[in-house]
């Protein structure tokens, strides 16, 4: 198929007030720039800002990106009005697209459902939002869910990021087809090498918000590292200062500060390397979708130690590691202690080459490709 115009909007995408939030879809447009004109355009409020609107734009790996900025409101019909009117003014300023290719079934993604009805432009929707999973809709909001709905419907396709959620939003009464395609890694950026130190090293990464759980992992660390096993781990990521804080006074009384490293905000170059110099990586979410940090660690060769939420368990393969039934410290205890007894013996690049089958910039691109040529 020859290039077409895509344009990516989003309900989330990384900006100025949150600088990581949705940058898995930010990783899918770079993929679908493989194949096509890609352009990216968000809105999001602020409450510091003293003009209605502020246009933002840059070139980011490639691609043109334009973030409207509006002054947010504490009145939610206000705020909708000025993101809906932000979309509006920053779509006059893009390329006409063939298609869009909106995230998240969020009220903001009502934008693709007017450009469908006003120019006739198709749209389809990839899916993230742990919210839709069915597990959680007894909790999430009747509005949210019938908007979610409601947009899905209008979509040409949906595309979950995850079977588990294809299901929830099944169950939501989403009749458009449906096709799973997974996050996207960087496998060029994310892969495999000999470690030099000899001491054998966890790691966790995430936003570090309660369900992810950092305490509850530093807390089974430094018990370990009490009980005499011998290793390191690094905990961290794009969490609030105030539990990056918690973290680090943990560490301060205990006893060792030389095998357990706090960390903030990293560039995705900084979290290769550490996953390069690590053995395994742990996640103790208590709840999830299709985590890219999952996907990096196997690109990176690193075996994987995780609750088995989510659509995890569907892009785990055989002897890729550890999947805890729930969140429960004792089995985050005994998987470690497993880890640490079965040592570094694995083969880095069975799981390194499997992350490349699956979630690799050019088989994600192929797949999008796939629906836009069935589309367009």
């Amino acid at each position: 198929m020859e290039r077409k115009n895509i344009l990516f909007i989003s309900s989330w995408f990384p900006n100025k007030i949150e600088p990581s939030n949705g940058n898995f879809v930010q990783r899918h447009a770079e993929a679908v720039s493989l194949k096509h004109n890609v352009e990216i355009l968000h809105a999001i409020g602020d409450f510091d800002q003293d003009v209605k609107y502020i246009f933002d734009e840059k070139v980011i790996n490639g691609i043109r990106t334009l973030i409207v900025y509006y002054k947010n409101s504490k009145n939610p019909f206000q705020n909708f009005s000025r993101r809906m009117k932000a979309y509006k003014i920053g779509f006059s300023r893009m390329q006409k697209p063939d298609l869009v290719h909106a995230n998240v079934l969020h009220n903001n993604m009502l934008f693709a459902v007017y450009l469908k009805k006003k120019y006739r432009i198709p749209f389809v929707v990839t899916e993230h939002w742990t919210a839709l999973r069915k597990i959680n809709q007894n909790v999430t909001s009747k509005i949210v869910k019938l908007t979610a709905a409601f947009i899905g419907n209008h979509a040409e396709v949906v595309l979950p990021v995850s079977q588990d959620l294809l299901l929830g939003l099944k169950s939501l009464g989403i009749k458009t087809e449906m096709k799973v395609i997974p996050n996207v890694v960087n496998t060029k950026l994310f892969s495999p090498q000999i470690k030099l130190d000899d001491e054998f090293t966890f790691i966790h990464v995430s936003n570090l918000i309660p369900r992810k759980n950092p305490e509850k992992i530093l807390n089974v660390a430094i018990k370990l590292l009490e009980n005499g096993f011998l290793f390191k781990i690094q905990i961290g990521g794009d969490g609030d200062d105030e539990i990056i804080k918690k973290l680090e006074n943990r560490v301060d009384n205990s006893n060792f500060h030389d095998k357990i490293e706090i960390f903030g905000i990293q560039t995705l170059d900084q979290i290769a390397e550490r996953m390069r110099n690590s053995d395994c990586f742990i996640l103790f979410s208590d709840d999830e979708n299709q985590p890219c940090v999952i996907a990096e660690a196997f690109a990176s060769g690193l075996k994987v130690v995780t609750t088995n939420v989510g659509g995890i368990a569907e892009f785990f393969p055989d002897d890729a590691g550890i999947l805890l039934e729930k969140a429960n410290v004792e089995m985050l205890e005994k998987a470690m202690i497993k880890v640490l007894q079965n040592g570094k013996n694995h083969d880095r690049k069975e799981l390194s080459q499997y992350a490349e089958d699956k979630f690799s910039i050019e088989t994600i691109a192929e797949s999008y490709n796939g629906i836009y040529e069935q589309i367009l």
